[in-house]
């Protein structure tokens, strides 16, 4: 999918400044759907004359005999907003959509090694990034719009063979007893709150996090340096968690659910293990023996009762 906007530029009519205004009358004329038509000059765009614009001042009392058989340039070609072939149509967007209203609608001007490459129409660029937003939509959890399988994996598989990195590995104990007690929407609600609690104690400085399905979420650090961090997040899901429980379930810390054989059962509140990978003492070579050796430290974690984290083979 096109992600630079000179992807999706489009020709149209290009006029020098000494042009005449029957002639850009007739170009519009002979193109019903043109709206506009850059005015260049040794192949650098200097102006545009919009369809609105040219009409506005051709139709004044006295415009069509002081304009029609003068040079363009006496209608005040508008400046217009100019990108590079290269910049995001993301970025456009939002240079485009800030513009005067008046200039809202006009083409975007495209350009390459300063020489006019085409122009885009409003229409073409919100339709475009429709798409992209629909095509990265497609790429992040729907419930925390963090990034989902497709991107960790990509992301892992990038950091792989490279020094330093830390990898956190998230999972909720007893989740699922929860989601049996308070129900789905509750449930909903405290992964939304965990994702959010990770987001603001460490989403930063390049750190990426990524949500990999149900209670399982990643981040990963180029830095050996995660206790704090991994303290931190303790500390603070310690607080989050007493809102998701009623007053008897906090008092007795644990609540009663029947397991899988329809035995009922007491089951601990909902902790927090964090599972941590480095490469700081041993080398992966790839995605799949990372997960490998992930899986394993994850066993470990989740053996210790209550939120904790648990680094490497007890490195």
């Amino acid at each position: 999918m096109a992600t630079h906007i000179g992807e999706i530029a489009e020709p149209v009519p290009c006029i020098s400044p000494d042009t005449k205004s029957q002639e850009v009358d007739k170009i519009f004329s002979e193109n019903h759907q043109l709206q506009g038509i850059v005015v260049i000059e040794q192949g650098i765009p200097i102006g545009l004359i919009t369809k609105i614009q040219f009409y506005q001042k051709i139709g004044t009392l006295y415009g069509y005999h002081l304009y029609m058989g003068r040079p363009i340039t006496l209608l005040g070609p508008k400046k217009p907003l100019i990108a590079h072939y290269y910049d995001s149509i993301t970025e456009v967007s939002k240079l485009a959509m800030s513009r005067k209203e008046e200039n809202l609608y006009d083409y975007v001007v495209i350009i390459q090694d300063h020489k006019f490459v085409g122009i885009v129409s409003i229409q073409r660029l919100l339709m475009k990034l429709v798409e992209i937003q629909v095509e990265i939509a497609s790429y992040l959890n729907p419930l925390t719009g963090l990034p989902g399988n497709h991107i960790i994996e990509a992301k892992l598989k990038e950091i792989i063979g490279k020094e330093p990195f830390s990898i956190l590995y998230f999972d909720l104990d007893h989740f699922k007893e929860y989601n049996d007690t308070y129900g789905f929407k509750r449930g909903d609600d405290l992964l939304k709150s965990t994702a959010e609690l990770l987001k603001r104690i460490i989403v930063q400085n390049g750190v990426f996090l990524g949500h990999i399905g149900g209670d399982d979420f990643i981040a990963i650090l180029n830095h050996y340096h995660y206790q704090f961090s991994c303290e931190k997040i303790i500390e603070e899901y310690g607080k989050m968690i007493t809102s998701f429980y009623s007053p008897v379930h906090l008092l007795q810390q644990y609540v009663v659910t029947e397991n899988r054989l329809g035995v009922l059962e007491e089951v601990s509140l909902v902790s927090l293990s964090i599972a941590v990978v480095t490469n700081e003492a041993q080398q992966f070579n790839s995605v799949e023996e990372l997960a490998e050796f992930a899986a394993v430290v994850k066993k470990r974690c989740k053996k210790v009762k209550g939120s904790c984290y648990y680094v490497n083979d007890s490195h």
